[in-house]
């Protein structure tokens, strides 16, 4: 494996030959830890003596990763991890077409791999790395990754929904009463069963002070509801929940853990899975302590297929996003959104990423051609025609600017980018099967528990027929008085850790802070 940073300091002298080559080289010639992306193209020419490299401590500055389709995002991603891995720095990657799996195994020697090591300076060795595979809800080959509906928040679930502003907004009011009458969300029936109970006969005046649910608002809701479960989601939802903390492990050789959420089996769920992906990232935010400035990242998060999350967003949930990758940050996280072009990601959230490779562009159609001049704007000047540059990239080659270690971006450098040291493609389905069956994770998440919650309450709640006439009515509870008053609901209150009994506080996202 190479070692990340092992050049710094002034330029080599080769560099000099040439003003501009001299000038981009001294920009990245860091004095700390780097990591190594590859060397400069100047003039058709690969220069080995200089190279291309981003500070380690800049990583929780997050990143785009950007390019069409089949120019080497998935490779450059591949390549960072597995020089963070080696850092000691814990990562996580989203495997949107399952060719990532082989960042576990070795890779394989071959003429093309030792060519592009020649080129770039790099000394190549095969090298696999440690890592965790995931899947949602057990979807695939991995470890299950469920969230409660109380942890993931009305604010994420709408977006999954596909509900309107005036409908989150009452499904923020659905949420808040079940917080606060100790009605624990943990799968899709049980926000069904405090729906329908909230626009019955019984439950309906349960609302009326903070503004009520409008039985048309309901019913879109719990249609949504039905359609989403009807597509297979059911499993997504449940406990155990998958705790974020285990994302930031490392191997018992300092190594950090490649955490991989397997995605092939739900790619045809887009919304869903970008959707998790951003609640990974919230529940993060809430646990992780403030550190500041820190000499490395305490995790590194790839967000593939960026676009889907940001497509028809409200303003609130982008505002929310934005907030979250702006202050994440000083938690130690960095955040690379990976995506086609720049245009993709809201401009208020492309500011907070000073890391960028941009891999090539097409510019085949009017569209294309916008997005190219977009694409351009949002680099700082340079000695390229970056229009032309950018459409004539070739595969495993991108234009790179970074923020140094003080902080200011590095000159744009062409770059043809270093092969990974990692199998450059899936494992088979027999062999990921087997490391997931052997990972320490396995015994945690693998069974689903189906325990007591709000559908299970609220049936057992429903006042029993009487057999005969009382001789003295007697004014009957309403349901929820019957579930707060219950025995068992006064036993699960006073157990350590619950939350039953007391207002649950949410996060900017609506996500229920986890207490462990």
């Amino acid at each position: 494996m190479t070692n990340a940073g092992e050049a710094g300091g002034a330029p080599p002298a080769g560099a000099a030959e040439v003003p501009e080559v001299a000038a981009i080289a001294s920009g990245y010639a860091f004095t700390g830890q780097a990591l190594d992306l590859g060397a400069l193209l100047w003039d058709g020419r690969c220069r080995p003596d200089a190279q291309v490299r981003i500070p380690l401590p800049m990583l929780n500055r997050h990143g785009l990763v950007a390019g069409a389709t089949g120019t080497g995002k998935t490779k450059t991603l591949q390549l960072i991890a597995e020089q963070l891995s080696a850092q000691g720095v814990p990562v996580f990657l989203a495997d949107i077409k399952g060719d990532l799996s082989g960042i576990a195994r070795p890779g394989q020697p071959n003429d093309r791999v030792q060519g592009r090591a020649g080129e770039v300076g790099q000394h190549w060795t095969a090298t696999g790395f440690p890592a965790e595979f995931l899947a949602l809800g057990g979807l695939g080959h991995g470890v299950p990754v469920r969230a409660t509906i109380t942890s993931f928040g009305p604010v994420l679930l709408s977006k999954v929904l596909r509900l309107n502003q005036t409908q989150e907004q009452s499904l923020g009011l659905i949420f808040h009463y079940a917080d606060t009458k100790g009605l624990e969300l943990i799968d899709l029936k049980d926000l069904r069963a405090v729906v329908a109970f909230l626009t019955s006969d019984e439950g309906r005046a349960e609302l009326k002070d903070i503004g009520g649910l409008s039985t048309a608002t309901a019913g879109v809701i719990l249609r949504s509801l039905t359609a989403f479960e009807a597509q297979g989601m059911t499993d997504f939802f449940g406990e155990p929940e998958f705790d974020t903390a285990d994302l930031l492990r490392t191997a018992p050789d300092g190594r950090g853990f490649v955490s991989v959420l397997e995605l092939p089996a739900v790619q045809d769920k887009p919304l869903l899975f970008s959707t998790f992906l951003m609640w990974l990232l919230a529940d993060l935010f809430h646990d992780l302590p403030e550190i500041g400035d820190a000499d490395r990242p305490k995790l590194v998060f790839f967000f593939d297929e960026a676009h889907l999350l940001f497509g028809d967003a409200s303003r609130a949930f982008l505002e929310s996003i934005t907030q979250t990758v702006r202050l994440i940050r000083s938690k130690g996280v960095g955040v690379f959104f990976v995506t086609q072009t720049p245009k993709d990601v809201p401009s208020d959230v492309l500011a907070q990423l000073g890391n960028r490779v941009q891999h090539a562009l097409r510019a085949f159609t009017p569209e294309d051609q916008k997005a190219l001049k977009a694409t351009v704007r949002t680099f700082p000047k340079s000695s390229y025609d970056l229009e032309e540059l950018l459409t004539g990239l070739g595969i495993g080659e991108a234009v790179v600017t970074v923020l140094s270690e003080s902080g200011a971006p590095t000159p744009v450098a062409a770059t043809r980018l270093r092969a990974p040291e990692s199998l450059m493609g899936p494992v088979d389905a027999a062999e990921l099967d087997a490391a997931v069956r052997g990972s320490a994770l396995h015994g945690r998440y693998a069974q689903a528990v189906d325990r007591e919650s709000a559908y299970e309450r609220l049936r057992a709640a429903q006042p029993a027929p009487a057999a005969e006439p009382r001789p003295a009515k007697k004014e009957e509870p309403s349901l929820v008085e019957q579930v707060v008053g219950s025995g068992m609901f006064k036993s699960l209150a006073r157990s350590v850790g619950t939350q039953l009994g007391r207002e649950i506080t949410r996060s900017l996202f609506g996500t229920a802070r986890r207490r462990r």
